[in-house]
């Protein structure tokens, strides 16, 4: 790519104030991760070789369960793969719910779509069995899109029936929780002083940066009041976040995270973020190329993080160079947001 100067022009962001359910959890109401060990058969010489000894002698104990006694040394099937099962148990799950899971292969096998994943516990921290999961992993279900036809994980939609409920008592609770999902002690307060105004009594409690204990009044259940609770506005302006998925090169960011001034320069690459003012006189369009100074100024009513990543994509930069380059915009300061990478 030759040098160019990228002229990208600032905005406001935007921000909306939120409730109290998109920064708080209630304590006890959260998903369980429950595994498996199982066998997927039927594939089509992809499966385990025979190196694999604990898929011979899985396949082995299978067939010792309906009564055919087989020496795991004497199983040579490529068509069999040995898996682990991993799901979430959504709160709240009821008997003959069905849940998502995902199968990932254990061995060598070469891919495992095409087969069945046959009966296979799903098991959480304490070693009760909570769902069974069973079914085809067919193509439109692997994890890995670029290579459908070799992969050796893939999602089951519906996958799993729940067979064992986790017990807990919410109607019945005179007072419970919030867990804050970052510790903050004037978010914290703001909680506290925003749900006590809507209900006219001293009801919640700040206990710590994270905690807030909450009373139920009592003409309401508790699901009545946390449904209340829920949607209480804290008048708490969000902060804006970045979220970067190194592995596909995914960048997830908020219509309005603005960036300030800033120049920097990657590989053959030059971004310069300028004020109006710094526009040249001769470039009225949205995009003007100076091609004797190698200059691409580009005109934004409104620049952001995503119009900075859609214009160098434009150009022909990488998912992975266009990671590094906001990267680089984070460290310098020039972006007021939260950067997870994940």
């Amino acid at each position: 790519m030759r040098n160019l100067f990228l002229t990208l022009f600032l905005i406001c962001s935007t921000s909306q104030a939120i409730v109290v359910k998109d920064v708080a959890n209630v304590v006890g109401v959260r998903d369980n991760q429950l595994i498996g060990y199982g066998l997927v058969v039927g594939l089509n010489g992809t499966g385990d070789g025979s190196s694999s000894q604990f898929t011979r002698q899985a396949i082995s104990s299978l067939l010792q369960s309906v009564h055919v006694k087989v020496d795991p040394k004497n199983i040579k099937s490529k068509n069999t793969a040995a898996v682990m099962v991993t799901a979430k148990l959504p709160p709240f799950s009821r008997h003959g719910d069905k849940i998502d899971i995902e199968v990932s292969s254990m061995g060598d096998a070469k891919s495992i779509i095409g087969g069945t994943l046959l009966l296979t516990p799903l098991r959480a921290v304490d070693g009760n069995i909570y769902a069974l999961a069973q079914g085809v992993i067919n193509k439109g279900y692997s994890i890995n899109r670029r290579n459908v036809k070799k992969s050796a994980t893939a999602k089951i939609f519906n996958g799993a029936i729940v067979e064992k409920e986790v017990d807990f008592n919410l109607y019945d609770k005179q007072t419970i929780r919030l867990s804050l999902k970052k510790a903050d002690f004037q978010t914290a307060v703001k909680i506290q002083k925003s749900i006590n105004a809507k209900f006219s009594q001293n009801i919640a409690r700040a206990l710590d940066p994270r905690t807030i204990e909450l009373t139920r009044p009592s003409n309401l259940s508790m699901v009545e009041f946390l449904a209340v609770v829920d949607k209480t506005d804290i008048g708490f302006v969000a902060a804006d976040k970045i979220v970067i998925d190194e592995k596909t090169g995914t960048v997830v960011a908020g219509i309005g995270v603005k960036v300030s001034p800033v120049m920097l320069t990657h590989k053959d690459l030059t971004l310069k973020i300028a004020s109006v003012a710094e526009l040249p006189e001769n470039s009225k369009a949205d995009v003007f190329v100076d091609r004797k100074n190698n200059v691409i100024n580009m005109k934004y009513g409104e620049v952001t993080v995503a119009n900075i990543a859609r214009v160098l994509q434009k150009l022909g930069a990488s998912a992975q160079d266009i990671i590094e380059i906001i990267q680089s915009i984070k460290q310098a300061g020039a972006i007021n947001a939260e950067l997870e990478i994940i």
